[in-house]
């Protein structure tokens, strides 16, 4: 695939990703070809600072957890209320990373 293009797909969506999984991605994009620029257009990735707020006001619910495609974890929160509270705290620390780990995931499963 063009690097302009590549530099145009990082640009617009860094921040759905790890700053160290950037150059993996790029270099992932430039072994692609044009015809697989329309599959990687449509990825809807999740926003990581939306889980965030989500987490923070409903994280007790699992919701958080429902809402980057967790579903065994977010069915496990919401039937101990978050791990009687302690689970949705911890997850106040590490749902945008999660986040970002399935934006990954959902990347890869097009590119392959």
């Amino acid at each position: 695939m063009e690097s302009q293009k590549v530099d145009m797909f990082i640009m617009g969506n860094a921040k759905y990703f790890e700053g160290h999984q950037i150059p993996q991605i790029r270099k992932r994009l430039l072994e692609l070809d044009d015809d697989a620029w329309l599959n990687l257009q449509s990825i809807q990735f999740k926003d990581p600072t939306t889980s965030l707020i989500v987490s923070l006001l409903a994280g007790g619910l699992g919701i958080d957890r429902f809402l980057i495609g967790d579903t065994g974890l977010g069915v496990g929160k919401l039937i101990t209320c978050g791990g009687f509270g302690v689970w949705a705290i911890v997850d106040w620390f590490i749902i945008m990373g999660a986040t970002r780990q399935k934006n990954l995931e959902n990347l890869y499963r097009v590119l392959l």
